[in-house]
Protein backbone atom coordinates (compact mmCIF):
# COMPACT_ATOMS: atom_id res chain seq x y z
CA UNK A 1 0.00 0.00 0.00
CA UNK A 2 2.66 2.49 0.75
CA UNK A 3 4.42 2.01 -2.59
CA UNK A 4 1.59 2.50 -4.36
CA UNK A 5 0.73 5.88 -2.25
CA UNK A 6 4.10 7.05 -2.86
CA UNK A 7 3.38 6.32 -6.75
CA UNK A 8 0.21 8.35 -6.57
CA UNK A 9 1.35 10.85 -5.37
CA UNK A 10 4.55 11.27 -7.37
CA UNK A 11 1.71 12.00 -10.21
CA UNK A 12 -0.14 14.59 -8.20
CA UNK A 13 -3.12 12.18 -6.84
CA UNK A 14 -2.80 12.66 -2.72
CA UNK A 15 -3.29 10.38 -0.32
CA UNK A 16 -3.61 8.78 3.18
CA UNK A 17 -2.62 5.86 4.35
CA UNK A 18 -4.74 4.03 7.28
CA UNK A 19 -2.33 1.60 9.00
CA UNK A 20 -1.91 -0.28 12.26
CA UNK A 21 1.96 -1.16 12.06
CA UNK A 22 3.58 2.41 12.55
CA UNK A 23 7.14 1.14 12.20
CA UNK A 24 6.63 -0.43 9.04
CA UNK A 25 4.33 2.26 7.61
CA UNK A 26 6.73 5.01 8.34
CA UNK A 27 9.92 3.37 7.35
CA UNK A 28 8.48 3.18 3.54
CA UNK A 29 7.64 6.46 3.92
CA UNK A 30 4.42 7.83 3.07
CA UNK A 31 3.13 10.93 2.55
CA UNK A 32 0.36 11.04 4.97
CA UNK A 33 -0.71 8.81 7.55
CA UNK A 34 -3.04 7.96 9.91
CA UNK A 35 -1.74 5.05 12.71
CA UNK A 36 -4.57 3.26 14.89
CA UNK A 37 -3.58 0.71 17.20
CA UNK A 38 -5.58 -1.44 17.21
CA UNK A 39 -4.82 -5.46 15.49
CA UNK A 40 -3.51 -5.66 12.12
CA UNK A 41 -6.57 -5.41 10.06
CA UNK A 42 -9.11 -3.03 11.71
CA UNK A 43 -7.22 0.08 10.82
CA UNK A 44 -9.78 1.85 9.70
CA UNK A 45 -11.99 1.55 12.90
CA UNK A 46 -13.43 -0.88 14.71
CA UNK A 47 -15.19 -3.86 13.44
CA UNK A 48 -19.28 -3.65 13.31
CA UNK A 49 -18.91 -0.32 15.01
CA UNK A 50 -19.56 2.92 12.53
CA UNK A 51 -19.01 5.32 14.58
CA UNK A 52 -15.44 4.32 15.45
CA UNK A 53 -14.82 3.80 11.21
CA UNK A 54 -16.60 7.57 10.54
CA UNK A 55 -13.93 9.10 13.10
CA UNK A 56 -11.21 7.25 11.48
CA UNK A 57 -12.47 8.95 7.84
CA UNK A 58 -12.71 11.97 9.41
CA UNK A 59 -9.20 12.30 10.65
CA UNK A 60 -7.75 10.89 7.00
CA UNK A 61 -10.00 13.37 5.81
CA UNK A 62 -8.52 15.99 8.00
CA UNK A 63 -5.23 15.27 7.51
CA UNK A 64 -5.31 15.11 3.94
CA UNK A 65 -6.66 19.09 4.38
CA UNK A 66 -4.20 20.34 6.46
CA UNK A 67 -1.10 18.25 6.67
CA UNK A 68 1.98 21.04 7.23
CA UNK A 69 4.74 18.13 5.18
CA UNK A 70 5.29 15.16 3.98
CA UNK A 71 5.85 12.29 6.05
CA UNK A 72 3.08 13.09 8.27
CA UNK A 73 2.01 10.90 10.80
CA UNK A 74 -1.26 11.53 13.14
CA UNK A 75 -2.35 9.04 15.92
CA UNK A 76 -6.10 8.27 15.97
CA UNK A 77 -7.22 9.01 19.59
CA UNK A 78 -9.22 5.74 19.39
CA UNK A 79 -7.88 2.78 21.86
CA UNK A 80 -8.90 -0.88 20.95
CA UNK A 81 -9.73 -1.35 24.85
CA UNK A 82 -8.59 0.14 28.06
CA UNK A 83 -6.62 -2.71 29.02
CA UNK A 84 -3.05 -3.53 27.10
CA UNK A 85 -3.78 -7.22 27.58
CA UNK A 86 -5.50 -7.10 23.94
CA UNK A 87 -1.82 -6.79 22.45
CA UNK A 88 -0.91 -10.38 24.08
CA UNK A 89 -4.26 -11.52 23.84
CA UNK A 90 -5.64 -10.99 20.37
CA UNK A 91 -6.04 -13.67 17.92
CA UNK A 92 -3.65 -16.13 20.37
CA UNK A 93 -4.95 -19.53 20.41
CA UNK A 94 -3.30 -19.73 24.14
CA UNK A 95 -6.17 -17.73 25.23
CA UNK A 96 -8.90 -19.44 23.22
CA UNK A 97 -11.07 -22.17 24.31
CA UNK A 98 -11.14 -25.40 22.09
CA UNK A 99 -14.20 -24.84 20.97
CA UNK A 100 -13.25 -21.55 19.56
CA UNK A 101 -10.64 -22.67 17.79
CA UNK A 102 -12.67 -25.67 16.18
CA UNK A 103 -15.22 -23.08 15.09
CA UNK A 104 -12.26 -20.78 13.47
CA UNK A 105 -10.72 -23.98 12.11
CA UNK A 106 -14.04 -25.11 10.40
CA UNK A 107 -14.60 -21.20 9.12
CA UNK A 108 -11.48 -21.13 7.33
CA UNK A 109 -11.86 -25.08 5.99
CA UNK A 110 -14.96 -23.28 4.23
CA UNK A 111 -13.39 -20.50 3.12
CA UNK A 112 -10.44 -22.58 1.78
CA UNK A 113 -12.81 -24.80 -0.33
CA UNK A 114 -14.30 -21.14 -1.90
CA UNK A 115 -10.79 -20.47 -3.32
CA UNK A 116 -10.45 -24.03 -4.77
CA UNK A 117 -13.68 -23.91 -6.51
CA UNK A 118 -12.45 -20.75 -7.83
CA UNK A 119 -9.02 -22.41 -8.99
CA UNK A 120 -10.83 -24.93 -10.16
CA UNK A 121 -13.22 -22.97 -11.86
CA UNK A 122 -11.02 -20.45 -13.29
CA UNK A 123 -8.19 -23.10 -14.63
CA UNK A 124 -11.36 -24.87 -16.79
CA UNK A 125 -12.25 -21.54 -18.07
CA UNK A 126 -8.79 -21.51 -18.93
CA UNK A 127 -8.27 -24.91 -20.68
CA UNK A 128 -11.67 -24.31 -22.81
CA UNK A 129 -9.94 -21.15 -24.51
CA UNK A 130 -6.94 -23.38 -25.34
Amino acid sequence: MSLIARHLEARGIPTVVLGSAKDIVEHCGVPRFVFSDFPLGNSAGKPNDSDSQAATLELALRLLETAPTSRTTVQSPQRWSDALAWKIEFQNVEYMSAEEIARRRSEFDKIKQVGQRIRDNTETARSKKD
